[in-house]
């Protein structure tokens, strides 16, 4: 499982943590109902917060949750699982970038992707990928089409970046992309006047994963001899840093502007998280070099086991493709005190659900 927001149900609280983990067990059983069992691969943190935001506008509803039997995920227990437009549009958006995840991979070469038979099977993956999201996206009204030409135009913008290009034109496409599926959820909330800032959440959303990604990969980029935006660009992690707290403030600022029926989990996971997922992005310690870095179809494999053993759900794995050591989303016993979850309000709020006076 993969994405930049990656709460702790700590800091979540029981109510919140319920809802968050509803939204992402709906998007991946949206995955297997559309798209078969191997189609849930792609269920992703990012990805959920299109079915949080449609719900968060809409409002819950009694139709828009269903229970679903037990899962290793869940320690073998039922829960409530969102439903609906929203869970089915952040399938699409995760199948159609999954997708072109997929592509990036086999054109960089990756792992056992370098052999030419792994490469071909795993770009008729990736088409399949594709169609599907194209599918589900026109189930619900949205054109991936805008997804498809920021996939497509992004190779183009690498190719023609430099020493001295600004890395915003870098993370344009992904800036375009992201800002037209949260915008989207606007529509199928029945609320069209949130559009425009969602759109600017989204925009500034897009930037910051596409940021927080090459800070992230960079040790492993230049090991590999791959591309990477910030060293492409000569653009210091001083300047990236001060780029993704200009976009944390400005995703709340455009928060501000949008009508929410219930904005308690949005705003937990928009403004609280994405300020921790700048924090673990730039304070992680280099990475020692590996030499024994999987490909993407065989982290798939140990993803798949991980999944089913529910180590991905508790505790400290391996990272199925890095091999670095992760720790789970639940996995509470570091996250420190939940108080500090409500500090980056400096007029304090009540987003938090952890029962302390914040």
């Amino acid at each position: 499982m993969f994405g930049i927001v990656r709460p702790c149900r700590h800091r979540l609280g029981e109510s919140l943590g319920a809802q968050w983990l509803a939204h992402l067990c709906g998007l991946c059983l949206a995955l297997r109902g559309d798209h078969g069992q191997f189609a849930r691969v792609v269920t992703n943190y990012d990805g959920l917060l299109i079915s949080v935001l449609t719900e968060a506008q809409a409002g819950r509803t009694e139709e828009g949750r269903r229970t679903a039997g037990p899962c290793p995920l869940r320690r073998m227990r039922t829960a409530s699982v969102a439903r609906g437009e929203g869970a089915r549009l952040a399938a699409a958006v995760s199948l159609v970038l999954a997708a072109a995840k997929m592509r990036d991979h086999v054109a960089d070469g990756d792992g056992l992707l370098a052999r030419r038979p792994v490469a071909l099977a795993a770009r008729r993956v990736a088409a399949g990928w594709g169609r599907a999201g194209q599918r589900t996206g026109s189930a619900v009204g949205f054109d991936t089409g805008v997804l498809l030409d920021a996939v497509e135009r992004q190779p183009g913008v690498e190719a023609l970046a430099g020493p001295g290009t600004p890395i915003l034109t870098v993370t344009e496409p992904t800036e375009t992309a992201t800002a037209a599926a949260f915008s989207y959820t606007a529509v199928l909330a029945g609320r069209p006047a949130n559009a425009e800032p969602l759109a600017e959440a989204g925009r500034l959303f897009g930037r910051l994963a596409h940021l927080l990604d090459a800070v992230e990969d960079r040790h492993a980029d230049a090991e590999n001899g791959a591309w990477n935006p910030l060293t492409a660009t000569g653009t210091s992690l001083q300047e990236a840093r001060r780029l993704a707290d200009d976009v944390v403030h400005g995703v709340r600022l455009a928060l501000r502007e949008v009508d929410f029926a219930d904005p308690k989990l949005v705003h937990v996971l928009l403004a609280h998280e994405l300020r921790t997922s700048v924090e673990r992005a730039f304070s992680a310690p280099p990475e020692p070099p590996r030499q024994d870095r999987r490909g993407l179809l065989a982290g798939c494999a140990v993803w798949t086991g991980l999944a089913c053993t529910g180590q991905l759900c508790c505790g400290e794995y391996e990272d199925p493709w890095s091999r670095e050591r992760r720790q789970a989303g639940c996995d509470c016993g570091d996250c420190g005190d939940c108080c500090d979850c409500c500090s980056c309000c400096g007029d304090g709020c009540d987003c938090c659900d952890c029962g302390c006076d914040c």
